[in-house]
């Protein structure tokens, strides 16, 4: 085995979740979609060789596409209902939807709270930042759980997070609860995404993962959109102003904990359990020191692949906050657009990602997640020119495409994470890379705001201060899509990878072979006696 400061760790590949050849030359991988270089060959593998693979790697597979109904049509009925449920909450449709319908309320109400607790909107935006910050501790918490505990409880507690803090907030009569509640509210949103992702991909048929991945996605983008029609309906309509919107948000997470409630354990989480399980019966281990165990195994193998995870993540996150959070500002400041047209442009572009992200997601399957991904940002380049400097109605048609682009790439996220995340804390690798990336490009709006003021323009008719925001948008995003096709490039795929623990290698320094070998015997039994039940009901 390499040192673990070996570059080339960051591309160990296990063939599917399959033991994996140690031929140095074998880059044969029937299950995967691309011929990666197996585990072991990894190990051996000098970082030039590493990166000489990086390009024969890219070839897709060139599968036959499917069509996408078949495709859907291969989830089963509890398959489904777990991807609603994770889509309801964060990680699939729902699930992202409803998470940023609360994170988009404070970004829509900003002018309304200032006025309600006689502070700035500085002030006020910072509430946005203390969310930011605690995602990541929420990702920590929540993640070690759903490794620990299963799916199912976190989640539920979760979601009754939600709840209490959005009936909280809408009481809130100080600053500093306010201040309190979005801190926590951070902690929950935070811990949402990788249990979710986890709920809604782990036992999802390995043919529909791309597609189900976009789905999932999309859930942000369509969270926006459904935050511009309640925020209209909702904020100022009554006497209680702009807290009916935190009120009306704490009612979908109750019909989200009672639908989990009802659902099993994932199966993925049910063979990790049968392997502690077995575990602890051959070697007198408890469950928890197995879990440890497995812990201290998967960092001590994989720090790098982690490393590269919250990189790309950052990356990302860069894209998406580059690319839309000053874009509003720059249409009315900079082309004079009024609020209607912004509005417009803005769900047309919001479209373009629901789009984008479920038919990318769904592509990646036949032509590889990082292909798919570089095409992307390729793509988003060569738009950026008409997204931010074309002053007519156009722009509009130019905004749907390159939000296509940004959120398609997104599209494969999901997926991509799942697969290269170490079996035994997946959900917890998903979730904090994923916010930590976040975390770390929350200040991207602001750098654009400031490069702005660095390019004026004449001002307004009225005396209004204009900047160049297009300019800064542009070469902001340029050197985003650079940095993600590169690290996109060098860095490692394992579409196809089996989920359940039996075929984690990393198991076998925790438990042994023995002991795997066990664990796949019960499953087998299990899998036998499920089958006969099912034939003597039929």
């Amino acid at each position: 085995m390499s040192s673990p400061n070996n570059p080339a760790d960051i591309g160990n590949v296990e063939n599917g979740g399959r033991h994996a050849s140690a031929s140095p030359v074998s880059y044969h991988n029937k299950e995967g979609s691309l011929r990666e270089p197996s585990l072991m060959s990894h190990r051996h593998m000098s970082a030039n060789e590493y990166i000489r693979t990086r390009i024969t790697t890219l070839q897709p597979p060139m599968h036959k596409v499917k069509n996408p109904i078949p495709l859907l049509r291969m989830l089963t009925g509890r398959q489904w209902a777990l991807f609603g449920v994770a889509l309801a909450a964060w990680v699939k449709f729902f699930q992202d939807t409803w998470d940023a319908l609360d994170f988009f309320t404070v970004s829509l109400t900003v002018s309304d709270l200032a006025r309600e607790f006689n502070k700035s909107k500085t002030d006020i935006t910072w509430a946005i930042t203390l969310v930011l910050m605690f995602r990541s501790v929420g990702a920590v918490i929540f993640g070690v759980l759903s490794d620990r505990y299963g799916r199912k409880w976190p989640f539920i507690v979760n979601n009754l997070l939600f709840v209490g803090i959005e009936l909280g907030t809408g009481f809130c009569n100080t600053f500093p609860q306010f201040l309190a509640c979005r801190a926590i509210f951070g902690i929950a949103m935070g811990g949402l995404y990788g249990n979710a992702a986890a709920t809604a991909l782990e036992d999802c048929p390995q043919e529909a993962r791309g597609l189900i991945s976009g789905m999932l996605q999309q859930g942000y983008a369509l969270g926006y959109l459904l935050c511009v029609v309640f925020a209209r309906a909702l904020v100022n309509t009554t006497s209680h102003g702009w807290r009916p919107l935190f009120w009306f948000a704490s009612a979908p997470p109750v019909l989200i904990m009672l639908a989990r409630y009802f659902l099993p354990e994932n199966d993925a989480y049910i063979s990790q359990q049968r392997l502690r399980a077995e575990a602890e019966a051959h070697e007198n281990a408890s469950v928890s020191h197995t879990f440890l165990r497995q812990g201290k195994v998967a960092l001590r193998r994989h720090w790098l692949v982690l490393v590269y995870l919250v990189l790309l993540m950052a990356g990302f996150n860069f894209m998406s906050h580059g690319s839309q959070d000053i874009y509003p500002v720059m249409l009315e400041n900079q082309f004079g657009f009024n609020a209607d047209l912004v509005t417009v442009t803005q769900v047309v572009a919001n479209l373009g990602a629901i789009v984008g992200g479920i038919v990318v997601g769904y592509l990646s399957q036949f032509f590889g997640r990082r292909l798919s991904i570089m095409v992307c940002c390729v793509v988003g380049g060569a738009l950026l020119y008409p997204y931010t400097f074309v002053t007519s109605y156009a722009v509009i048609a130019a905004a749907f495409f390159q939000q296509f682009c940004v959120q398609g790439a997104w599209g494969v996220i999901p997926i991509h994470l799942m697969e290269l995340s170490p079996g035994a804390i997946r959900t917890f690798v998903v979730g904090t890379s994923y916010q930590l990336g976040n975390l770390a490009s929350s200040a991207s709006s602001t750098i654009e705001a400031r490069l702005g003021e660095n390019f004026p323009l004449p001002p307004t008719p009225e005396g209004d201060s204009r900047y160049d925001y297009g300019r800064v948008i542009c070469i902001f995003m340029g050197c985003v899509y650079a940095y993600l096709l590169i690290l996109t490039f060098i860095g490692p795929e394992k579409m196809g990878r089996h989920f359940d623990a039996e075929s984690d290698e990393d198991n076998a320094d925790v438990t042994g072979r023995q002991v795997l070998q066990a664990a796949r015997q019960t499953r087998m039994s299990e899998e036998r006696k499920r089958k006969g039940e099912v034939e003597e009901a039929a």
